[in-house]
């Protein structure tokens, strides 16, 4: 019942708080909750001798720990509101806690928890703001929705920067980033929306699995596993370069940047070519990127990978996440759950194979060019 007049009253606002509530959760559950990993991992390795296996292990357990939170999303029903508020809280914790450990079986084990918590939010706040959009005709908007991934890892990449520059160490850094998660649940949780409760439609024969939605998850796993290698280690590539080591500061706050406007450029390319040609484009562009980081080691080639493969990475996902809300609209929430699952199980498969690889051969080449192969794979998947 509490739900109309929400909606009600954001039919008249320019843009509805609840979009700004999905926006901070985001940027704490994925963008500062994921993704603070990648610019803290060199100050981690160089402290404590981490190999690039157990850094693997390390992210690739926050990606156990997201199809976990995904599977268990899938087959409950999860008030949206408390069950984003319990995730948040979860994810703050959890990334303060990264600074009190000193092992990899502890790390190994916080980052799993907060893996499953960034499911939890990504997946509720996600379908909660997406259909209360929908039923208010803004369906455009969820590009500001999406957009706090790139600002929650704009705002802790300059804060990881800023707080290295005056002396702060590994542990200092998580710590500072599980505060400044802190301060984003206080702003955002009380503005997520419930979804709202539509009365059961009659039993019908069950539809068989439409075979563009299968094609689409396994697209969207192999995007998972494609876009991570690089989206972990880019910092650690570019410190181990002596020939890009000046621009390591810079690197991660440019890839955030230019995640924000990526989910509008890729969502007004759906608009205008279809969403599947736009994912398909999007995932060769992601590939190129990745190619670029590895193959073009200079600051140039640094540069361009990062943002070619930070411009696409969230377009593919909100493309991919509409994509499978359409093709599964009989239960949009199951539908993402299995989207978010499959994107899990690339990403844990990722950041492993790439650590273990690297230490064999003593570069992530060889890596990044299997990751890169997949994109090509997910793209030839969504366009046929």
């Amino acid at each position: 019942m509490t739900a109309t007049p929400r909606i009600t009253a954001a039919r008249s606002a320019s843009l509805p708080r609840f979009v700004i509530g999905g926006l901070g959760a985001l940027a704490v559950a994925i963008g500062i909750g994921r993704f603070v990993y990648t610019p803290i991992l060199p100050s981690m390795v160089a402290a404590l001798g981490l190999s690039k296996l157990a850094a693997g292990l390390i992210a690739s357990a926050n990606f156990a720990g997201y199809l976990a939170g995904a599977i268990l999303v899938a087959g409950s029903r999860l008030s949206a509101r408390r069950g984003v508020l319990a995730g948040l809280l979860v994810s703050a914790v959890t990334t303060g806690a990264m600074g009190l450990a000193r092992s990899v079986m502890p790390f190994v084990i916080l980052r799993a928890v907060g893996g499953m918590a960034s499911a939890v939010v990504l997946i509720l706040a996600s379908a909660a703001v997406l259909q209360n959009l929908a039923e208010i005709n803004r369906s455009e908007l969820n590009v500001v929705l999406f957009a706090g991934v790139g600002t929650g890892i704009v705002s802790s990449a300059l804060l990881v920067s800023a707080l290295r520059a005056v002396g702060f160490g590994w542990s200092g850094l998580w710590i500072a980033s599980g505060a400044l998660s802190l301060l984003g649940v206080g702003a955002s949780w009380s503005s997520i929306p419930n979804c709202t409760r539509h009365p059961a439609p009659p039993k019908a024969d069950p539809q068989p699995l439409d075979r563009r939605f299968t094609r689409l998850v396994v697209a969207y796993g192999l995007f998972g596993f494609g876009y991570i290698i690089t989206a972990t280690f880019l910092v650690a590539v570019v410190r181990s370069n002596p020939g890009t080591r000046a621009i390591e500061p810079m690197v991660w706050v440019v890839f955030g940047v230019v995640a924000i406007p990526s989910v509008f450029l890729w969502g007004a390319a759906g608009r205008r070519w279809s969403a599947p040609r736009a994912f398909a484009l999007a995932a060769l562009v992601d590939a190129l990127g990745v190619l670029g980081t590895v193959l073009w080691r200079s600051n140039t080639g640094v540069f361009l990978g990062t943002v070619l493969v930070g411009g696409t990475f969230m377009g593919l996902t909100a493309l991919g996440l509409a994509q499978g809300r359409e093709l599964a609209r009989n239960n949009s929430q199951r539908g993402l759950a299995l989207m978010t699952g499959a994107f899990g199980l690339g990403q844990i498969v990722g950041p492993t194979f790439a650590g273990a690889l690297s230490d064999r051969l003593g570069s992530l080449t060889v890596a990044s060019v299997t990751a890169a192969a997949a994109l090509i794979a997910a793209a030839v998947l969504v366009a046929t």
